[in-house]
């Protein structure tokens, strides 16, 4: 039988969790095995729980969600964080992208797409609400027009590996795992790949790596 599927949901409205949690239970194996409603009550039922994913509102008092991003992913590595937001502006998203979240769900949308979010994070994939997906896709200023050659081919097999992860949302931790590498080889590899690509941050990695084709 497989393992359970353990979810911790974050958000300060009480009757959009009570929603969430019926939805998310009706599917076989997966569990609610706590709820938050300030970031800091997140934190902590990270910490508590070590869930498979957590179900975290960018907007919550006491420590918002992009603030505790850091910390939730330090205290609980393996733990995938997809944001349920009313934001479909592009800041509130780069942003929340830059923290190595997992997937970026609209509430308007969470009845017909949280199912797919989650089961797309737990196959160590990047979820994406369509809207949002023309922030992806816009080239910054300094991006490599689509005529060019593609960069990725000047990285050496280890930074290609390692930036790939990265912009499918694992952490330095699991890659080092996967590729049976250290933390600090893998944090060495990922700098070094991401100052070849001329990218600063891991929303441009992903836009990067969907331009030109490596996380089909």
């Amino acid at each position: 039988m497989a393992e359970s599927v353990r979810i911790v949901l974050a958000d300060d409205h009480a009757i959009l969790r009570s929603g969430l949690n019926l939805l998310v239970s009706k599917q076989p194996g997966w569990e609610v095995v706590g709820e938050a409603s300030t970031g800091q009550e997140a934190l902590e039922q990270v910490g508590r729980h070590m869930p498979d994913v957590l179900l975290l509102d960018l907007n919550m008092p006491h420590g918002s969600g992009l603030e505790v991003i850091p910390a939730i992913m330090e205290r609980s590595p393996h733990t995938r964080i997809i944001v349920l937001t009313m934001h479909d502006d592009s800041s509130y998203f780069q942003q929340a992208m830059q923290a190595g979240v997992a997937g970026y769900v609209l509430k308007k949308a969470v009845d017909t797409e949280l199912i797919m979010a989650i089961q797309a994070v737990l196959r160590g994939e990047i979820y994406v609400h369509p809207a949002m997906t023309q922030y992806l896709l816009r080239p910054p200023s300094s991006a490599v027009r689509p005529d060019d050659a593609d960069p990725w081919r000047e990285l050496s097999e280890r930074e290609f590996d390692v930036l790939k992860r990265v912009a499918l949302g694992y952490t330095n931790a699991e890659i080092g795992d996967e590729l049976y590498l250290s933390t600090k080889t893998v944090e060495t590899y990922r700098a070094r790949g991401m100052e070849k690509l001329g990218l600063q941050t891991r929303a441009q990695l992903v836009r990067s790596a969907m331009e030109h084709k490596h996380l089909e």
